[in-house]
């Protein structure tokens, strides 16, 4: 098809403004999806996704719409809203030329939205504004317009009002996608015959290796060509390709402008990389043309890091090959292997944030079948030794003595915080909770505000910032940060005990003044996660070698007595005798196995 009838753009918007919604009305009005075969949050195919109520994954899907007698390809791409995975949007828009701007009615403009405009911006994509949800009672549709028309700098009739839901007003919104979202520029940078593509997503199959999703730039590719994955300089043969409908659906070829699948062939995980540019070869000799690669994508700074071993050391290298495969579509997760005397071989993570950590690890969990140990999340921390080294850290197994310290140092980050007036005095005292300086505020619009604070980043990740300010704020309040460099701290390390011995996936560096409400925090939360056993078990927090915090598992009893029908009171005394000396043989030689969800559920913020 000609590039003048093809539209490629996403919806962009911050988390639970009706994203996924819209798109459902977008299947169901160019009829890709039948009213039979349609469900609610179709395009949010993963069970993680359904579970939690959010995108996780960006999901494209193909569509045909038909404006004044003309047939358009519209290519969609729904992306995440939740700050930890903004990678996922910042790809999608570089694969796009359109991008609608949704915000919610009730809830207004929110930071996440205003982070992913500019990101929409860089990319200089034309943006549709659009207020969603004006069914709602609570309902701000001529303020919320207004908002959304001074950032967008347009006059506020150009702004959508709109009811995902009901779907009202979404043909016009669509139809405004069709005639204001430039056609895709077609470039011509390599000889005829040569083909130029970027990988902005990848899934692996064990039949079909690693299939990569694309947005072809110039030329056409089809089954049977010669292709080289540039950074790599892996070369392959097409074994497929295609679009989303929104499954994999095969078509003859996908030329320039249109965005759809390649089937690789390559059954390496670690050969694929999403930014990279598929170059399709016609010459051997092509390596002489100097042919520069797309610009691909910029890496994300990766704020958290824990470790995953397998519960079963036999399963170290499903764990390898599993954490590979998962890189293909979650190019942000970065591991590499360490080892620890008490829990063997596996890999040290980074994560963008706690919710993305937790949603690796159940993944695993979920479509690999791992049974995993997981240590405290931690951000980096830097280390200035008395001997004039500087170290970076970022895990308590490898804190060095506090004898060998001279200074500690950890990252800070200033966050932009949108709030209504209303509630200008809850976030405030919130922010006294986590140690921030209020460093500037300012009006946003007349009934919202913008703060700008300085704080750890350690506090916005152990202490669930997003999730108390959102409660706190009635879910109206909202943030985004950027890391600012290193400041001075006094922090230690806090080790959990389990029967006497240390157990390092529940270490944790926190601030000395913090440690002793931490330490009791972390056994209390222990004591409700940890089954009980069949004696009593201890489960104390340390700082060096004194105890700061206590909690004890009492036994799981079981009534011995139950089969005694007669006698004196000395049978039943021997057998709880019995049972006693049982139970403390049981203490001394037993090992306390704790299950894989005790280690996920103690990622998880109260």
């Amino acid at each position: 098809m000609d590039s003048s009838y093809i539209k490629n753009f996403v919806i962009i918007s911050h988390v639970d403004h009706g994203k996924s919604t819209l798109a459902d009305r977008f299947l169901e009005l160019t009829k890709t999806i039948s009213k039979e075969k349609m469900h609610s949050c179709y395009l949010d195919s993963m069970d993680l996704e359904k579970e939690k109520g959010i995108t996780i994954k960006l999901h494209p899907v193909r569509m045909e719409f038909e404006v004044s007698n003309s047939k358009y390809i519209l290519n969609l791409i729904d992306t995440p809203g939740h700050i930890d995975f903004s990678y996922e949007t910042s790809r999608a828009l570089a694969a796009v030329e359109g991008a609608i701007l949704l915000v919610d009615a009730s809830q207004g403009i929110q930071a996440q939205t205003l982070f992913n405009l500019e990101q929409a911006r860089k990319q200089k994509l034309k943006i549709i504004g659009a207020v969603n949800k004006i069914d709602l009672v609570s309902a701000q549709v001529s303020q919320t317009r207004k908002e959304l028309a001074s950032i967008l700098k347009v006059k506020e009739k150009e702004i959508f009002i709109i009811s995902a839901k009901k779907g009202t007003n979404v043909p016009e919104l669509l139809k405004a996608v069709v005639e204001k979202t430039p056609c895709p520029l077609i470039q011509k940078t390599v000889p005829d015959g040569m083909s130029k593509a970027l990988i902005f997503d990848s899934k692996y199959d064990s039949f079909s290796g690693v299939t990569v999703f694309v947005r072809v730039f110039e030329g056409e590719i089809q089954k049977g060509d010669k292709i080289c994955l540039m950074a790599t300089e892996t070369e392959s043969e097409v074994k497929e390709v295609g679009y989303f409908s929104p499954q994999l659906e095969p078509c003859l070829s996908l030329k320039a402008g249109e965005i759809g699948y390649i089937k690789t062939g390559i059954k390496e995980p670690s050969k694929v990389k999403v930014g990279d540019t598929i170059l399709k070869i016609i010459d051997a000799k092509y390596q002489t043309l100097g042919i520069k690669p797309l610009s691909g994508y910029k890496e994300p700074q990766l704020v958290l890091f824990l470790s995953l071993y397998p519960q079963d050391s036999d399963e170290f290298e499903n764990l390898k090959e599993s954490l590979n495969k998962l890189k293909l579509n979650d190019p942000t997760l970065d591991f590499q292997i360490e080892s620890k005397m008490d829990l063997g071989r596996g890999f040290r993570c980074g994560f963008l944030g706690s919710l993305h950590a937790e949603i690796t690890a159940r993944r695993l969990k979920q479509e690999f079948d791992l049974d995993l140990i997981l240590t405290s999340p931690q951000v980096v921390f830097k280390i200035l030794t008395k001997n004039g080294e500087e170290i970076f850290v970022s895990s308590p197994a490898l804190w060095p003595d506090s004898s060998q310290i001279q200074e500690i140092q950890e990252p800070w980050v200033e966050l932009e915080i949108i709030t209504p007036n209303s509630h200008f005095n809850s976030v405030f005292k919130i922010l006294e909770n986590f140690n921030a300086s209020v460093e500037k505020t300012e009006s946003f619009t007349s009934h919202k505000s913008l703060l700008s604070a300085q704080t750890s980043l350690r506090e916005i990740i152990s202490g669930n910032f997003y999730d108390k300010l959102k409660s706190i704020s009635q879910g109206y309040a909202s943030f985004s940060f950027r890391q600012i460099g290193f400041r001075k701290s006094d922090l230690v390390k806090l080790n959990i005990l389990i029967n006497g011995e240390p157990e390092e996936p529940f270490s944790k560096i926190v601030s000395r003044e913090k440690a002793f409400s931490e330490g009791k925090m972390l056994v209390r939360k222990l004591k409700k996660v940890l089954p009980p056993q069949q004696f009593a078990v201890s489960l104390q927090a340390a700082l060096g070698g004194k105890i700061i915090a206590r909690e004890t598992i009492r036994a799981r009893r079981k009534d011995v007595t139950a089969p005694l029908y007669g006698g004196d009171v000395t049978r039943k005394k021997k057998l709880l005798e019995i049972q006693k000396k049982g139970k403390k043989k049981l203490k001394t030689k037993g090992k306390i196995n704790i299950p894989p969800n005790v280690f996920l559920e103690m990622l998880k913020e109260d």
